[in-house]
């Protein structure tokens, strides 16, 4: 796992600390577990999303990592953030976490440089496609090969080339992928009543002549019945996923 739960300034209302960490030595995401890749010629990383603790952010990125064997043998890690709170200071840390993510990212590409695939689930799309817009800004180097967005709580016209993540997604160098479900229950009912909006997770793009160059919808109404199914084992979406990494 990566984390930036206790690291990153501005989360304690969410549950992590004061936020007040001032030691420029002290990385703002750390790592957790054995990173044993050795043997992996690329990599996936798993962003979860809204009201997940850190045990479920563990337990989700092995379950997606179970998915995925399924298909495709590919090591899989979590990327854990401070998302157990209320929605509106959620969105706030999903966005605090764009830097960190893309420092990574950069620093990655640098350090290893192995192609990895980004999956943003729920909440964790706003967290992955803020990340990209962090890079573009940055021109920072990524080492992306692959971006999904499963069950993306965003609105549905920020993906558009006019959108707030359009110009990030046209400038990236690898697909972005955005898997939806008209069943999804949490996007089509509650996200809409809460962000007076509709999420690109329940419908796809609002537009889908304004779409960025690299970016694409797939309907996978079929096979995900709900919210919590999209990178369930046997249930979800994973294997349309995987049709889609380069």
């Amino acid at each position: 796992m990566l984390t930036t739960r206790g690291r990153l300034g501005g989360d304690a209302a969410n549950g992590g600390d004061d936020g007040s960490n001032d030691d420029s030595n002290t990385p703002t995401v750390a790592t957790e577990g054995e990173w044993s890749f050795a043997d992996a010629d690329e990599l996936v990383l798993f962003v979860h999303g809204f009201d997940t603790g850190p045990q479920a952010a563990r337990d989700q990125t092995y379950t997606l990592d179970v998915g995925l064997n399924e298909y495709r043998s590919l090591p899989v890690a979590g990327y854990s953030w401070v998302s157990d709170g209320e929605w509106a200071d959620a969105k706030a840390v999903a966005d605090a976490n764009a830097e960190p993510l893309a420092g990574w990212l950069g620093q990655w590409a640098a350090e290893d440089g192995r192609p990895i695939h980004l999956i943003g689930y729920s909440l964790g799309a706003r967290v992955v496609c803020a990340a990209l817009a962090e890079l573009e800004t940055s021109e920072r180097a990524d080492p992306l090969a692959s971006v999904s967005l499963l069950g993306g709580a965003i609105p549905s016209d920020s993906v558009e080339r006019d959108g707030e993540y359009g110009d990030a997604i046209a400038a990236l160098d690898a697909p972005v992928t955005n898997f939806y479900s008209r069943r999804d229950r949490v996007l089509g009912w509650v996200y809409r009543f809460s962000d007076r909006t509709t999420a690109v997770g329940s419908g796809g793009i609002d537009d889908p002549a304004a779409a960025p160059d690299g970016y694409q919808d797939i309907d996978v109404t079929e096979l995900v019945a709900d919210h919590y199914s999209y990178f369930e084992p046997e249930e979800g979406c994973l294997s349309r996923v995987v049709e889609t990494l380069d």
